[in-house]
């Protein structure tokens, strides 16, 4: 059976329908639904590799808004919308109405008339980003419901305060692929710690996406932070019930060398503390400059006691035959390269350098396959149809 045949077949028999379900936490999401987007994510990538076209719509805009910087995921979002045929529009909040005052209501209907999907990223402050995506969503419920919009778009998580599932689910595939299958993850050990930075105030989104999502697949996650880097507690308290229920495990250990023995794969990524983020959302409800700024000294000095939570060779001879996977988001911070200290020394960074680029090519397949579950109700059709017709992309 072909690559693609093989997709398509997997597709087919899960059989989940994700149509109009938003998708903001990968927790909400059943581990066939997550199947589905992983087999979709492969049946894209296999089309645009043997050079097929995968435009599925006629018309309708992918709207984009980032309320914070990005450059993998943005370019991922416009490559994926691209791809099935929707136009890119970035919500730019500076030349909207927003700043006269626009409410969340307001401006998620007038941007959605002949929308299919909506990107969002909000994940600076903890307890705003997620709960504005469902602010978002129940207005464009409303708008459907009362005859405002013809449809509803969907939404997709492009990170948030508590989870980044685009990321998250590109990870998995990369390991996937990586590994051979789902199956060959059951009892990996994948070490997710926190690393050095010299910067302030990086979300928990990530960690806290790896930890939700790799423990249903059966795999051992080790957690490790330095004293006061907590997560939020409920995702931690999860991330355990769901390694318990999958056949993995889920331990929290207090170092970075501890994690990394014995690991097939390591993680190091800075995360700003728990209560510090706690803390600094509330200060900039107060709208306090003079509070934030001495925040951030306080944290930096607080990241400075534990500079020796790098990723180096030495940790790395730790893993598993010392040659573990390493992986990062990206960008990292590289020691002597993009700063003086930081989470990963340039050595090791160099030698998975061109890993961490694949791991972050599949995003915009993921990306482009919650796209087409959210809009076509049989999604393994449409992929048929496209295979079918073999219309060359150039």
């Amino acid at each position: 059976m072909s690559e693609f045949k093989h997709w398509l077949s997997e597709i087919k028999w899960l059989n989940r329908d994700l149509t109009g379900k938003d998708f903001l936490l990968t927790r909400e999401r059943s581990t066939a639904e997550i199947k589905q987007i992983l087999c979709t994510a492969q049946a894209l990538r296999h089309l645009h590799k043997k050079n097929i076209a995968a435009k599925c719509f006629s018309s309708g805009l992918a709207v984009s808004q980032f309320r914070d910087k990005s450059t993998r995921t943005r370019f991922s979002f416009s490559s994926a919308a691209n791809l099935l045929g929707l136009t890119v529009q970035d919500l730019d909040e500076g030349k909207s109405q927003i700043s006269h005052g626009e409410t969340v209501r307001e401006t998620a209907n007038m941007i959605s008339f002949l929308t299919e999907i909506i990107g969002i990223r909000d994940d600076l402050y903890l307890g705003v980003g997620h709960n504005y995506m469902k602010e978002v969503a129940a207005a464009l419920d409303e708008g459907y419901k009362e005859g405002v919009l013809n449809q509803r778009p969907g939404i997709i998580n492009l990170q948030s305060d508590l989870d980044h599932p685009t990321q998250s689910l590109s990870d998995l595939l990369h390991i996937e692929n990586r590994f051979g299958s789902l199956e060959n993850l059951q009892g990996k050990k994948i070490a997710m710690t926190w690393a050095y930075s010299p910067t302030y105030g990086k979300p928990l989104s990530v960690p806290q996406g790896i930890i939700a999502l790799l423990t249903r697949f059966g795999m051992n996650v080790a957690l490790a932070f330095p004293p006061g880097y907590d997560l939020v507690p409920g995702i931690v308290a999860r991330a355990g019930q769901d390694a318990a229920g999958s056949g993995g495990g889920f331990t929290r250990v207090d170092s970075m060398a501890e994690a990394f023995s014995g690991a097939d794969i390591v993680y190091p990524k800075s995360w700003a503390p728990y209560k510090i983020m706690e803390e600094r959302t509330v200060l900039l409800k107060k709208n306090d400059p003079g509070g934030l700024q001495k925040l951030e000294q306080e944290c930096l000095a607080q990241n400075a006691n534990f500079k020796d939570w790098e990723c180096d060779s030495e940790k790395m001879a730790l893993t598993r035959n010392g040659s573990a996977l390493y992986m990062h988001c990206l960008p990292a911070d590289i020691s002597g390269v993009s700063c003086k200290e930081g989470e990963v020394t340039a050595e090791v960074f160099e030698k998975y350098r061109l890993e961490t680029y694949k791991e972050a090519g599949y995003k915009p397949f993921i990306i482009a396959a919650l796209m087409l579950n959210n809009r076509f109700e049989n999604p393994g059709r449409a992929l048929e149809t496209l295979y079918k017709r073999k219309t060359p992309r150039m």
